[in-house]
């Protein structure tokens, strides 16, 4: 197979400094982004950003060893590289050196096993009660953290004993939904593991508001976007995992067709680290991820199009918002916040914090817990001195995080929204319309 380097070698019109290890060379060592770092703040582990990213990365020789330990301590949470005013890519030369890592001193059984969330997810499913019960047991969670050294005061999330793709094979069975007029009425639904099998009401929430606008769902085979795999250095795992989701939405892109997810940390592995981590730089990847959204974000473009219904019910509240790093990275601001001013009487405010320091599969690591705990405290004394006890954020590992630290309720944005449409998924039944719009001038 032939990488990004290969292509660039080949093809002179194209420059090295595009590549990612190559953006090391834009760095200046303003150390901008270590100041910036959440976790280089709270523990000397890790020496920040810019030393194990662009200053190390000149000294890497790609055929000797790693002997960068410190990197481990790196959680990819990519704040380093959205701060960056040069462009270096410095989450992104971090992820590459830890899967260097990985190679040379061999993956753990731990981060093997946190790497595996669609695995387990799956595995779990039919045995619910039994895997939430061992989850909630302190003596299994000590043993667990003895034994493979995931915390005990991680937080896991329940297993909902079904899937949302069992649920949605259901609905077609029984719903079939009418066939659009063109493909302009169409969108793809990337659910991602945690919808799949810990939260599926997220998925089914997600459907009925899709469907409520007048667009026809389809929801393809998928599997994990491998960001899991990928943050614990297991980059052929994580290539699996991509190359399997690219294969399965290539077809839609080509015909136009939007992909949109509720995980935001899923859509940025599609958007962007395929190419930029992962080194998938081929036409597929690229046409994937540019039809690639998140949620809200799609949301927000439909708004601004003149296409997203309005018709919202009040909702009497005052709720903090917390922006995941991975939804940062997207750069393209807050469409939670966006969309959601448009329902009348509620009023969100962004929380002042970072990171929740989750950070995907980082805070569920015994040696790593305090450090995370650390890092997302912030967010705990807002929400305790606002009294809040409800918190709104797009990415699920965070809700989990922040649920634990402040004891109260995490929620996607979706659940504000469907209730705004006055939309519920008990007993629920997709709208029937006749009306179809044409695709708009300039579609194609």
């Amino acid at each position: 197979m032939q990488t990004a380097s290969d292509t660039v070698m080949n093809d002179h019109t194209l420059s090295l400094i595009e590549l990612t290890a190559f953006t090391a060379d834009h760095c200046v060592k303003c150390n901008i982004c270590t100041s910036a770092c959440p976790f280089a703040k709270v523990t000397p582990l890790f020496p920040g950003p810019k030393v194990v990213g662009p200053q190390w990365q000149r000294l890497r020789d790609p055929d000797a060893p790693s002997p960068d330990h410190s990197l481990d301590y790196c959680s990819s949470c990519g704040i380093c590289t959205l701060v960056c005013p040069h462009g270096v890519k410095v989450m992104e030369i971090n992820t590459q050196a830890k899967a260097r890592l990985v190679e040379t001193h061999g993956l753990s059984l731990r981060n093997w096993f946190l790497a595996r969330n669609e695995l387990w997810g799956r595995l779990g499913t039919p045995f619910a009660p039994l895997a939430n019960f061992a989850l909630r047991n302190r003596l299994v969670r000590w043993a667990a953290e003895k034994v493979i050294g995931v915390s005990r005061r991680a937080p896991m999330p329940g297993w909902a004993g079904y899937t949302f793709r069992g649920w949605w094979q259901r609905q077609l069975r029984h719903h079939p939904r009418p066939e659009p007029v063109s493909d302009a009425d169409r969108v793809v639904y990337f659910h991602g593991c945690s919808t799949n099998t810990y939260e599926p009401h997220i998925g089914k929430l997600a459907v009925a508001i899709l469907e409520h606008i007048g667009l026809h769902v389809e929801v393809p085979p998928q599997t994990c976007c491998g960001l899991p795999a990928q943050s614990n250095g297991d980059f052929p795992g994580a290539r699996r995992y991509a190359r399997k989701n690219i294969e399965s939405l290539v077809e839609y892109a080509r015909r136009g067709i939007p992909i949109v997810g509720t995980a935001a940390s899923c859509m940025t592995a599609i958007k962007g680290d395929y190419q930029h981590v992962l080194g998938l730089d081929d036409a597929d990847a690229r046409l994937v991820a540019a039809h690639t959204y998140d949620f809200m974000e799609f949301l927000w473009k439909l708004h601004r199009e003149g296409r997203l219904p309005t018709d919202f019910h009040p909702i009497h509240q005052v709720l903090p918002y917390h922006a995941p790093c991975q939804l940062k990275a997207h750069g393209f601001g807050r469409p939670a916040l966006d969309v959601l001013s448009l329902i009348p009487e509620l009023k969100l405010w962004e929380i002042d914090a970072d990171c929740c320091g989750i950070a995907g599969t980082y805070g569920f690591k015994a040696e790593k817990r305090e450090i995370s705990e650390a890092v997302g405290w912030p967010i705990a004394q807002q929400v305790q001195e606002a009294g809040a006890e409800v918190v709104v954020c797009d990415t699920e590992t965070c809700r989990w995080q922040i649920q634990a630290l402040t004891g109260g309720t995490a929620i996607h944005p979706v659940v504000l929204l469907a209730e705004a449409y006055g939309l519920s998924v008990d007993d629920y039944r997709p709208p029937v319309r006749a009306d179809k719009r044409r695709a708009p001038a300039g579609v194609w």
